[in-house]
């Protein structure tokens, strides 16, 4: 009975058919379509909607990757190989709620202008250990940056990237900073008042640099300031003017100066008394002496005035001056006294300048004579005159 049914069944229409297909094709269109909308995740990336994470890491990429969704807070770029970051690197789609970008470790050495302005809610950048050449002072735009924490340790690698760097800290744009990294940079010196447009900074980290001093006014306008690493420098001292910055800061709890080469002489006093009377230093009781070599391995805490060498010059500056005033004066001395020769051998000298005048006369006269003698046409004949 059910075999004569199945039989007696007629069998499907082929419009029914071509229906179907028509279907199945626009399921899988619709299927294909829906991956490539905005809140998807880039091939290269592993992406967490429930965690707001990106992740592209290790994977070559030369240029930010297209279409990421618009729901990431935390975007980690590292690893990469990502040369430069163009004008809206970030634009395309806008990440509004992006608060969090890591490009540590991309090989990125060339920052344009505009690179970050379409990040509205951008709170953390991590550019270390990259080789910039090139850091625009327009990377953020010209409007005030929400910008907080900044690291850019390793990643400054000449001294153009420096001034730029300086520039934009300047211009007042990232005026919301409260953390800045500048570690491992080789830093010979800081430009002055890069650090005057910062009021909210409290955490500065300038460790494992080549600094040799600090200008008077470096930590003038940072009021907010919690902690400073000047460790692993080239520091020999430090000036009276910058102790008493540091000093006046009600805030600061914490200074790491370990591991600089300290002079002890006269110019180290002021930083003695300092680290004896006040406890913002971190492990001063290991700060020692590097020079002389009568104080080496010394600890400065243990230090007394009486230690301190302080024949040697303090201020090199000073001491030129000193020189060159010296110098101008034993020269004019000189001069005085030589002047005061001529004066009173005057009726010598003109005597014997008028020797030379005569004796200079009676050469060209004779040399005048022999001339006029060897000139004469008739020396010739006088000379055949002679031979007959």
């Amino acid at each position: 009975m059910a075999g004569r049914a199945l039989r007696g069944a007629a069998p499907p229409a082929p419009g029914g058919e071509r229906r179907a297909a028509l279907g199945l094709l626009l399921q899988v269109l619709l299927g294909w379509g829906s991956a490539q909308q905005p809140g998807s995740c880039p091939a290269p990336c592993e992406c967490s909607e429930a965690a707001r994470t990106v992740k592209c890491v290790n994977r070559n990429l030369t240029a930010v990757p297209p279409d990421l969704p618009p729901y990431a807070r935390l975007l980690f770029l590292t690893g990469n190989r990502l040369a430069s970051l163009p004008p809206g690197a970030f634009l395309s789609p806008p990440l509004p709620q992006l608060s969090l970008l890591n490009l540590s470790g991309s090989h990125v050495e060339q920052v344009e202008a505009g690179a970050f302005a379409s990040l509205a809610s951008l709170r953390q950048l991590d550019l270390s250990g990259n080789a910039l050449t090139r850091f625009s002072p327009e990377a953020f735009g010209n409007a005030s940056s929400p910008l907080e924490e900044l690291n850019l340790s390793n990643s400054l690698s000449n001294q153009s990237a420096v001034a730029a760097l300086a520039e934009l800290l300047g211009s007042g744009v990232l005026g919301n900073l409260s953390r800045l990294e500048l570690a491992d940079n080789r830093l010979l010196s800081l430009p002055a008042g890069m650090f005057s447009s910062l009021p909210s900074l409290q955490h500065l980290d300038l460790r494992n640099n080549s600094l040799v001093s600090l200008q008077a006014a470096t930590f003038h306008s940072l009021a907010q300031l919690q902690s400073l690493d000047l460790s692993h420098n080239s520091l020999k001292c430090l000036k009276n003017a910058t102790i008493a910055q540091l000093r006046s800061r009600p805030v600061l709890r914490r200074v790491s100066l370990g591991h600089n080469t300290w002079v002890c002489d006269c110019c180290i006093e002021h930083l003695v008394s300092w680290l004896k009377e006040s406890e913002q230093v971190e492990g001063k009781g290991a700060l020692k002496c590097s020079y002389p070599e009568k104080m080496r391995d010394k600890p400065l805490v243990k230090t007394n005035s009486s230690d301190l060498d302080c024949s040697v010059p303090v201020d090199i500056q000073s001491q030129l001056q000193t020189s060159y005033v010296f110098l101008g004066i034993v020269l004019a001395l000189i001069g005085a006294i030589f002047l005061l020769v001529l004066y009173l051998n005057r009726k010598g000298i003109k005597k014997w300048m008028y020797n030379i005048r005569d004796a200079c006369r009676d050469h060209m006269e004779g040399y005048h004579y022999r001339y006029e003698v060897n000139a004469d046409p008739r020396l010739p004949n006088l000379s055949s005159s002679s031979d007959v």
